[in-house]
């Protein structure tokens, strides 16, 4: 098997189809730096199924495409084909040839091939791991592959072994079956818990099985009895029921004889009405004439009163004699005031100079006593000015002379402090010194444990806050799925609950019935309540073929009493009409409902001219447009040209119920897998908090041991260091202090030499009293106070003018208003007098006049009374006969009333008691099953009661039963009694489960089920630890020989490399090869046994090329792609490699990259890679084998 061919295309710098032909043999890819040699490894690494971005030098993944350059655009993606050679059968595949190709997309799509067949990434790895090229792909060295081995750690060079030898196969095959084992754990635990739970139930369940049994038994002789009675019942209901048919014939006879009198007594009354309404119109005239004659001469006795007293009123008036003043002497008066009020006037004018005069002088006198009063006071103040101002400077001279004694003292006593802090800090300082030396040594011990330390506890806060995240996710996911449980169960019992007529119709199991209305239609998500609310009754509809089938059905309804339905009918007809056009921002109802095409026409009519929009604006502006449409919110509200209805609703539509349940039991199916994961993650995470929490403990104890050694060191430093800076502190505040006291004392000097010179130039201390004439002032005083009094007493004089001005002038405008009123009043009164004359003799003509007319009237009035009493007791006698006739009817009418009342009474008697009848059958219908003849016939009076044997169910199956007793007759008494024992039988045995007996059936068989699953599971647990178990033997098999050889070929390989040296691989856990480490350790020339990290550079390098060599031999590859393996290792090391590299090409295919002329000197065959401006990399091919064999010997 070796690699025959590889095509790039679109890979990195291969823009172009660029195909290479491999051979056999030892093949060398040369060329430039940058010219895209290490590409074509890249390319091989990346068909074999490389995942990993940064292996391949790139950032993503979709930097492997050609991104173009400055003469070729992108591509938009990448293929690479690579032909194996296979006549060997090293792959196990049925194929010589086998062709790997892989593409690349720049949408991020990738496609791998096996032949020209689609396949996976998985595909492709398994079938290259058969011939030891593994996922890790150690055949291929890239550049830095060497630096990995290197610093590889001893379980990453087990991996390289491993692969090597082909484990890596049986190592997925042991993490699949642990991750089965690990699956098969949990659903054992799942298993075990649901056995347990259900064990726990079998117990109380199977005791209400056996209480429901028993009450079979008791229920069926209640049942019996019960039967009976009401059997007896409905009996004696049809007895009594026929006597009073028979009575009913009786009473309805004798109604007819009443009715016939009645007749011929409302027959004369009828006539008696006839006459009577003849006569009244006759009375009704006479007493009206009589009535208006009375009515005149009682207008005439008012009139003739009236025009008397007129007439006698009018006289007095007349005689009557005006009253008041006169209006000439009250002018005169007037006059009199007015003339008076002239001379107060002077007085006022006089009052008001006389004011002026005293307010002058008070202001005069005030002036004079202010200037006085301010005078004497500014004497006084100068005086004090100055005894103050002496006084002042000599306590100032004393304070100077107080202060600058006290601040050389303060001087002295600072400078013998300062000094001594000094020398305080300089001695702690040096003590500090001494010992910071003596816990340098101790840091980097302290700094490794500090990092250890660290490291646990962000593992530990990690992990705790892992396990306390995932713990309230539980808990909340766990009351998610209580409460959502809980919902779904309420949403069902409630729908459950809301049994009607259709619901009676669905459960008869007529084919007519489609089904519900709810369940056939599917309805747009978030719709729901729309729909309903548009839909209306129809709602909570169901579905019937035709229009028959639904008839027969509301038939069938009424006929059982089962309530009501509606029903939609599938055989609907729907004509299309122009239907208003929906605006944009609403939808047509209709679309959002699917269903059945059978109901489309009906719901088209249902759901005509309705629009669904979200808000209620939008359904106003829609019916606005068109005021055909009905718009629907989708919250439900409805809203019409003609009416608006919504608002909030308790009751939901069997549509928005449905899905209501069915979103419940979704959400709680999620939630209760999410329980599930959470819950095993909660376990993962519990066991890395308890892994986190040794290694804090075993990291704190070591931080115990160091911080205790440098616990005094560091507590001794804290004291030496802050004695240092408290004393140098101090020395500093002491030395500030003292400087600012020489400061203070030059300027208390300079103060003391300036005050001492003002109170020179002071001159001597001034008088104690200044003497001060008052008399002046005093005399002032008492002539201010005079005319202030002055002024007051002016001022009331002419306020007392004012008011007696102001009294006299009222007084003379009252009197002229009271002149004019009495002349205006006496001329009124003159023309009232002559008008009372002439209505005096108007009164006397009309009282003459009356007494002539009531003359007359009287003899009238007389013909007229008598008239009407005539008529009056024609009329009184025919109204008495009608009486004496009704009284008869109403007597007649009485006794119909009572024989119709009886027989109205018999004949609810009779409904009622029909409808008990009806009762009772439909009772036994509808409770035990059992028309009402069958009844009669099995259970009635006349029929024999049979006598049940009751059989203890504890007692002894070998015994005899008993023997059966002979039919009884029927005893009403004894039924009673029987069905009141069987109650109470029932009472007794308390609560019944009805559906025990079946639960408790279907809960032992789900147990016995599930028993027998946890016996498999427990069976497939035991066959994949076998499996693990078998599978880690042959891993550590295979390790073992692989470890083997790898270790003496390497023992081989070193010392060609290493002249002198030696080599060994060391297993870091002999005890266990499963997991193992494995290190390198070299002997070079002349030196003991050293650890790979504690070479030179070079003898890394060589010890790391030793042990891939020793690899390659231990465990051969088909082939070996090397890039740039021995770039830098001298020509003797070289020369060595190369000599190895002939060896591993007499069994392998070596594919190098290299620089080295000496390594092209051993291949078989030459690529080189070149690159032109443009970037596009191309091949140049040579076979050296058929070079070597042109040149002459």
């Amino acid at each position: 098997m070796y690699l025959k061919s590889l095509t790039i295309r679109g890979f990195k710098s291969f823009a172009s189809a660029t195909t290479l032909e491999f051979e056999q043999g030892i093949t060398a890819v040369v060329g430039p730096n940058g010219s895209g040699k290490s590409n074509v490894v890249d390319a091989i690494a990346w068909v074999m199924g490389e995942q990993g971005a940064k292996t391949l030098r790139g950032g993503t993944m979709d930097d492997v495409i050609f991104k173009g350059s400055a003469g070729r655009a992108p591509l938009g993606r990448a293929e690479v084909v690579l032909t194996i050679d296979n006549s060997d059968g090293a792959l196990p595949i049925d194929y010589a040839e086998v062709t790997i190709s892989r593409t690349l997309f720049r949408n991020g799509g990738s496609e791998y091939a096996i032949n020209g067949n689609s396949s996976r990434l998985l595909d492709v790895q398994e079938l290259l791991s058969d011939s030891g090229i593994g996922r890790e792909m150690h055949v291929i060295v890239g550049q830095g592959q060497v630096a990995s081995v290197l610093s590889a750690t001893p379980e990453d060079r087990r991996g390289f072994i491993e692969e090597a030898a082909g484990v890596l196969k049986h190592r997925r095959r042991k993490e699949k079956a642990e991750r089965k084992l690990e699956a098969t754990q949990a659903n054992m635990l799942r298993l075990q818990d649901l056995t347990t739970e259900i064990r726990r139930q079998l117990k109380p369940l199977a005791r209400q099985a056996d209480v429901a049994r028993k009450a079979q038994t008791i229920q069926a002789e209640l049942r019996d009895a019960k039967l009976r009675i009401l059997a007896d019942d409905l009996t004696q209901m049809r007895i009594n029921m026929m006597k009073e048919v028979a009575d009913e014939t009786i009473l309805r006879e004798k109604q007819s004889q009443i009715e016939e009198q009645m007749n011929g007594k409302k027959l004369r009354e009828s006539e008696l009405e006839r006459l009577l309404l003849e006569a009244t119109p006759r009375v009704q005239n006479a007493q009206q004439t009589w009535f208006k004659l009375a009515s005149l001469r009682e207008r005439f006795f008012g009139t003739r009163s009236l025009a008397l007293e007129r007439a006698k009123l009018v006289e007095e008036e007349i005689q009557e004699q005006t009253g008041g003043a006169d209006p000439e002497t009250l002018e005169k008066e007037a006059k009199e005031t007015r003339d008076n009020s002239y001379e107060l006037q002077k007085d006022v004018e006089v009052a008001k100079n006389f004011l002026n005069k005293a307010t002058g002088e008070r202001v005069a006198t005030e002036e004079l006593f202010q200037a006085e009063q301010s005078r004497q006071t500014n004497a006084i103040k100068s005086a004090a000015d100055k005894r103050e101002e002496f006084a002042r400077l000599t306590g100032q001279v004393n304070a100077a002379k107080s202060r600058i004694e006290a601040r050389a003292s303060e001087a002295t006593r600072l400078e013998v402090e300062v000094r001594e802090a000094r020398d305080r800090a300089e001695k702690a300082r040096t003590e500090f010194l001494a010992l910071e030396s003596q816990i340098a040594g101790l840091d980097g011990v302290e700094k490794g444990l500090d990092t250890q330390y660290e490291q646990a506890s962000k593992e530990l806060a990690s992990a705790e806050e892992k396990v306390a995240e995932l713990e309230i996710k539980s808990q909340e996911a766990a009351k998610n799925k209580a409460a959502l449980t809980a919902r779904a169960e309420a949403l069902q019992q409630s729908l459950l609950e809301e049994v009607d007529g259709g619901d009676s119709l669905l459960s008869s199991g007529d084919d007519s019935i489609i089904g519900s209305l709810a369940t056939l239609l599917r309805i747009e998500n978030g719709w729901e309540s729309a729909i309903a609310v548009a839909l209306g009754d129809a709602a909570n509809a169901i579905a019937a073929k035709s229009v028959n089938d639904a008839i027969r059905s509301i038939n069938k309804l009424k006929n059982n009493k089962t309530g009501r339905a509606a029903v939609l009918l599938a055989d609907a007809l729907y004509e299309q009409n122009n239907a208003p056009a929906a605006p944009p921002f609403s939808r047509s109802a209709i679309e959002l409902v699917n269903a059945p095409y059978e109901l489309q026409n009906a719901l088209k009519k249902l759901l005509k001219d309705v629009v669904i929009v979200e808000t209620l604006e939008d359904a106003q502006e829609a019916v606005r447009l068109q005021p055909r449409l009905t718009a629907v919110t989708r919250d439900g509200d409805k809203v019409t040209s003609y009416y608006v209805i919504g608002g909030t609703v308790n009751t939901r539509s069997r549509i928005e119920a449905k899905v209501n349940i069915e979103k419940a039991e979704t959400d709680r199916d999620q939630v209760s897998a999410l329980v599930d994961q959470l819950r095993f993650e909660l376990q993962n995470a519990k066991e890395e908090q308890k892994r986190a929490v040794e290694k804090v403990e075993a990291a704190l104890a070591l931080l115990y041991e160091s911080d205790a050694e440098l616990a005094a060191i560091a507590e001794k430093l804290a004291a030496l260091g802050e004695q240092n800076r408290s004393s140098q502190a101090e020395a500093d505040r002491l030395d500030s202090l003292l400087r600012a006291s020489h400061t203070a004392r030059a300027d208390d000097e300079r103060v003391l030499r300036e005050i001492e010179a003002r109170l020179a130039s002071s001159g001597t201390e001034p008088a104690e009293v200044i003497e001060i004439n008052s008399s002046e002032l005093d005399r002032l005083s008492l002539l201010l106070e005079t005319t202030r009094s002055a002024e007051v007493d002016a001022r009331l004089a002419m306020r007392t003018a004012e008011e007696r001005l102001a009294a006299v002038v009222q007084r003379a405008e009252q009197l002229e208003r009271t002149a004019n009123s009495e002349r205006i009043t006496r001329s009124k009164a003159m023309l009232r007098r002559e008008q009372r004359r002439r209505e005096a003799h108007i009164a006397n003509a009309v009282f003459q006049g009356v007494e002539t007319a009531m003359s007359y009237l009287e003899n009238s009035l007389i013909t007229a009374e008598h008239e009407r009493d005539e008529a009056t007791k024609h009329q009184q006698a025919m109204e008495q006969e009608v009486q004496q006739v009704r009284h008869a009817i109403r007597d007649l009418g009485t006794e119909l009333e009572r024989l119709v009342d009886t027989v109205h009474r018999d004949e609810v008697a009779r409904m009622e008691q029909r409808l008990r009848i009806e009762q009772v059958e439909l009772k036994g219908l509808e409770d035990y099953g059992i028309e009402a003849d069958t009844l009669l016939k099995e259970y009635g009076p006349d029929q024999l009661v049979p006598q049940i044997v009751h059989i203890d169910e504890d007692a002894d199956p070998d015994m005899p039963l008993p023997a059966l007793k002979q039919p009884e007759a029927y005893v009403r008494e004894k039924q009673e009694k029987r069905a009141l024992d069987a109650e109470k039988k029932l009472a007794l045995l308390g609560r019944i489960n009805p559906l025990a007996l079946e639960e408790f059936s279907a809960l032992e068989e789900r147990n016995q089920f599930l028993t027998e699953q946890l016996e498999d599971v427990k069976k497939t647990r035991k066959d994949l630890l076998e499996v693990i178990t078998e599978v880690e033997e042959r891993v550590q098999q295979v390790f073992n020989e692989a470890y083997k050889d790898v270790s003496r070929e390497f023992e081989t390989v070193l010392p060609r490399l290493f002249p002198g040296g030696e080599g060994r691989l060391v297993l870091t856990d002999p005890e266990n090869m499963l997991t193992t480490g494995i290190d390198i350790e070299i002997k070079p020339q002349g030196k003991r046994y050293l650890r790979l990290s504690l070479l030179s550079g070079g003898e890394r390098s060589l010890a790391a090329v030793a042990f891939l060599v020793a690899l390659f031999k231990a465990r051969p590859s088909p082939f070996y792609i090397l890039d740039e393996v021995e770039a830098a290792l001298d020509d003797a090391n070289l020369e060595r490699l190369l000599e190895l590299y002939e060896e591993l090409g007499q069994n392998s295919q070596l594919i190098i990259v290299t620089h080295q002329k000496k390594t092209m000197e051993i291949c078989d065959s030459l690529y080189g890679i070149s690159m032109r401006g443009d970037g596009i990399s191309t091949v140049v091919s040579q076979r050296i084998r058929e070079v070597r064999e042109d040149q002459p010997a």
